[in-house]
């Protein structure tokens, strides 16, 4: 079966380039050019990711992503001109899986589509993550690289579990620190910054150049998965 896109965006270029995109890779596509036009669809259509515009002529994206994340955990991937990184801070935190800043090119648009997809997998699909010669056995709590046993702390496995159950997903500062030392550490960025190093210098093949964890400058991390 097709997977199901729902674009809402109220210009109807972006609409008509991004069906020929999803088209292409044999979505079944619908649109909606205002939030509140969105909320049915993604209630009648039930689609599989949903590409929302920030600026839509009746709501603001963000009250649309934040009424939608009441009753329903669709991959959303916010479409922006707006390049204001606290706007970036302000959408993920809200429940966006990623953001995309217009223009953007059609590869990129796939790569973060299918990251976005893969957090609907069962939980048996991602027991294990693989990349490379890096295995994170997540029944077991195993980490190996190259067959041999990574040893971790179990704050540094917390984040990299984080991070493995969110391949391709951007996580903000924020949210790593609520999720792994709880809500009143949401400041304390350094903390995130010595755990990050930490997991690089044990995960990644080059921990000066990695490759896994990825810096989302003033926003937070992304997990190559």
């Amino acid at each position: 079966m097709n997977p199901v896109a729902l674009i809402i965006d109220d210009e109807v270029q972006i609409r008509r380039l991004l069906r020929l995109v999803l088209e292409g890779e044999n979505y079944k596509v619908h649109e909606a050019e205002t939030g509140q036009q969105g909320l049915m669809e993604i209630a009648t259509r039930k689609p599989d990711v949903v590409l929302l515009d920030l600026g839509l002529p009746d709501l603001d994206g963000l009250q649309v992503l934040k009424r939608l994340r009441e009753w329903s955990e669709v991959p959303v991937i916010v479409l922006t001109v707006r390049d204001d990184v606290q706007e970036k801070v302000s959408a993920l935190d809200t429940g966006a899986d990623d953001y995309i800043t217009k223009p953007f090119s059609t590869p990129e648009l796939l790569a973060r589509l299918r990251a976005a997809q893969r957090k609907t997998r069962p939980p048996e699909e991602v027991s294990v993550f693989k990349n490379g010669d890096l295995i994170v056995d997540l029944t077991a709590h195993v980490v190996t690289r190259a067959g041999r046993e990574i040893k971790l702390s179990a704050t540094e496995y917390a984040l990299l579990r984080l991070f493995v159950k969110h391949p391709g997903r951007v996580l903000t500062h924020r949210h790593i620190l609520r999720e792994i030392w709880g809500p009143k550490s949401e400041e304390h960025r350094q903390y995130l910054r010595v755990y990050v190093t930490h997991l690089r210098q044990k995960i990644e093949a080059d921990p000066a150049k990695p490759s896994l964890i990825q810096t989302q400058s003033g926003i937070g991390y992304r997990f190559t998965g």
